[in-house]
């Protein structure tokens, strides 16, 4: 299966979107637990960054999963 890399960073995106949502937390909250600026968090889940491995694992730490959960989502 071939996927481009904008396909998957756009899903990335949406995907830590709903579980930041499924935790009650806003942007402001996730950037506050997570150590990075919203804006940051914003444009990740906007799919308009690629972002660190490093930033990932942060990520999951805030929302309190594990990092492979971040990357099992759906590809649209």
């Amino acid at each position: 299966m071939d996927i481009s890399q904008e396909t998957f960073i756009a899903s990335l995106g949406v995907h830590i979107r709903q579980l930041r949502e499924k935790k009650g937390m806003s942007q402001q909250d996730l950037a506050d637990d997570s150590e990075i600026r919203k804006t940051q968090i914003g444009r990740i889940e906007r799919a308009e960054i690629n972002t660190t491995i490093k930033t990932l694992i942060k990520i999951a730490n805030a929302l309190d999963v594990e990092p492979k959960e971040l990357l099992d989502f759906p590809l649209k």
